[in-house]
């Protein structure tokens, strides 16, 4: 029985648009696996060390792949794409990021992977695009949708729609 993933997705390095867009084909391409819908694009304030503004977006999909197995296969696309990982560096700029923040409602708590997302919930540039996809899907370990998580959000980050191109 496949799986319903939301992944989010950021890069704040080179043509923004077009990592994303080849972020989505590429998982689009993995064994087992459907993209469902795509959330638009927005532009949104950096976290962290990073200096330029990042494009993010979510994802909806359906796979066959448990939560460990797509793990591996999202970090084999970024470093094919060219992400470089920096050891102690959470938070810099990237050339594309993709993180699981929804599995079924699966709650995971591995040292490599946390689902839901941990951060998720405090974070404009997910909540949004995601509340484009799921506003009703319920986070597992808060009780609230996600429609009520952006509502009471107390992020400050700036985030915009980008237009569609």
């Amino acid at each position: 029985m496949p799986h319903r993933v939301y992944i989010g997705i950021g890069s704040n390095l080179g043509d923004r648009k077009a990592n994303t867009h080849e972020a989505v084909d590429r998982v689009s391409k993995l064994p087992g696996t459907r993209v469902v819908r795509a959330s638009s694009l927005y532009e949104s304030e950096p976290l962290g060390d990073a200096k330029t503004w990042f494009v993010n977006s979510v994802i909806e999909i359906e796979t066959e792949f448990v939560a460990d197995d797509l793990l591996k296969k999202l970090k084999a696309i970024e470093k094919a794409m060219g992400r470089k990982r920096v050891k102690g560096k959470r938070w810099g700029s990237r050339i594309i990021d993709l993180d699981i923040l929804f599995c079924d409602h699966e709650i995971v708590e591995k040292r490599s992977l946390k689902i839901p997302h941990p951060e998720l919930h405090k974070r404009r540039f997910v909540l949004l695009p995601l509340a484009e996809l799921a506003p009703h899907v319920v986070h597992p370990q808060l009780g609230q949708s996600v429609s009520a998580l952006l509502a009471t959000l107390k992020d400050e980050k700036r985030v915009t729609l980008l237009p569609r191109s």
